[in-house]
């Protein structure tokens, strides 16, 4: 990752990829359709039923019949565990694939040997397709967030701050227990790691409202919702699965606020509020000040003009300045909002030391009695 990607203050706490043995789901696939040429292959040429694939016609295609039948039926088997139509449509193209090469090749006579022999090698392209998948995946965990990369011909990529993450799902495989790797999902608050994993009855595949037949089984689907996601949206397979999933835990308790960070988040929005209804009430009362000026003036020309009562209008004056002088009901009952939230807001404050330093007692008492 360059460095011009990260954002101010950001710092690089771990950069991650799969491990090797991560995608294994996939690499069994590439395994079964080795196994299952070779077997194919000894079937129709060495067992005590190779009478059954000999000859020539319709019968020089039952090798290859028996080889498609079964390797479609574990893509649609798998299909429906993985959720993925994509594994049955690869399955469904090397099928294809081989029934075209033996038709254009005029290969029926050793369509056994072929099956062996294409098993293999498009094994072998599916392996380097899925180490390049691998490869692909890029994880880079910051102090900041976490971001993720992957996809060999359209590039993915997704960024979550620590703030945003609700919780987090790990999960460790047999194979992730032994050699120390496992998959991490953080799920952000919005719900973004969680899928719907759907299971099937019978082949069958729910359309919209409308239940659809697959072979000529009628069926229908469940949805649960579970933590999921594709593998450039997770830290999926990472090594060492437990400092990761340690120091991941860790970045995001530093960023979630605690009960007193709240309190005071709301004591400040409060004061805002407070601050808002003053200042209005402030340009509300400079707007009609003019007004209280051109009254005043008034009233001392009139004080001029009669000296008799000279003693009493000075009275009624000082009384009006009294009460020019004295706050309005409004900005009383502010005044009062603030004052009660400063108070509260100390109070706040002095408990939140007091338990910090209950607990560093306890701490201590917990040491002497070890020690002891």
């Amino acid at each position: 990752m360059e460095k011009k990607e990260l954002l101010k203050n950001e710092q690089i706490e771990r950069l991650l990829s799969p491990h090797p043995l991560s995608f294994m789901k996939l690499q069994a696939l590439c395994i079964f359709v080795i196994v299952w040429g070779i077997v194919v292959w000894w079937l129709t040429e060495f067992s005590s039923y190779a009478t059954i694939f000999s000859g020539n016609g319709v019968a020089s295609w039952y090798p290859l019949m028996l080889w498609g039948l079964v390797l479609l039926l574990v893509g649609v088997v798998a299909w429906l565990v993985a959720i993925r139509l994509s594994i049955f449509l690869l399955y469904l193209a090397v099928f294809a694939g081989a029934f075209g090469l033996i038709y254009w090749q005029h290969w029926e006579n050793n369509t056994s040997l072929f099956i062996m022999v294409y098993s293999v090698a498009v094994s072998i392209v599916g392996f380097l397709i899925i180490e390049l998948y691998r490869r692909s995946h890029k994880y880079i965990i910051t102090n900041l967030r976490i971001i993720f990369k992957g996809g060999v011909l359209t590039k993915r990529e997704r960024t979550i701050r620590y703030d945003k993450i609700a919780d987090i799902d790990a999960k460790q495989g047999i194979l992730g227990q032994i050699f120390g790797f496992g998959t991490i999902i953080p799920v952000s608050q919005s719900g973004f790691g969680l899928g719907s994993d759907k299971s099937f009855a019978a082949g069958g595949v729910e359309m919209g409202t409308k239940k659809a037949k697959l072979f000529g089984f009628a069926g229908g689907g469940k949805e649960v919702q579970t933590p999921i996601a594709r593998s450039y949206y997770e830290l999926h397979g990472v090594y060492p699965y437990k400092d990761v999933k340690q120091l991941v835990e860790g970045l995001v308790q530093t960023h979630v606020p605690t009960q007193y960070q709240k309190e005071q988040v709301e004591f400040q929005k409060q004061q805002v509020d407070i601050q808002t209804q003053m200042r209005d009430l402030l340009h509300k009362q400079v707007r009609e000040k003019p007004r209280g000026n051109a009254v005043k003036q008034t009233n001392e020309e009139e004080e001029l003009d009669e000296e008799e009562n000279e003693s009493e209008e000075k009275m009624v004056m000082k009384k009006t300045i009294a009460e020019e002088d004295a706050f309005p009901p409004e900005q009383v009952d502010i005044q009062k909002q603030m004052k009660e939230l400063l108070k509260k807001q100390k109070t706040v404050r002095v408990a939140e030391p007091e338990e910090e330093k209950i607990e560093e007692e306890d701490a201590d008492k917990e040491e002497e009695k070890e020690v002891a």
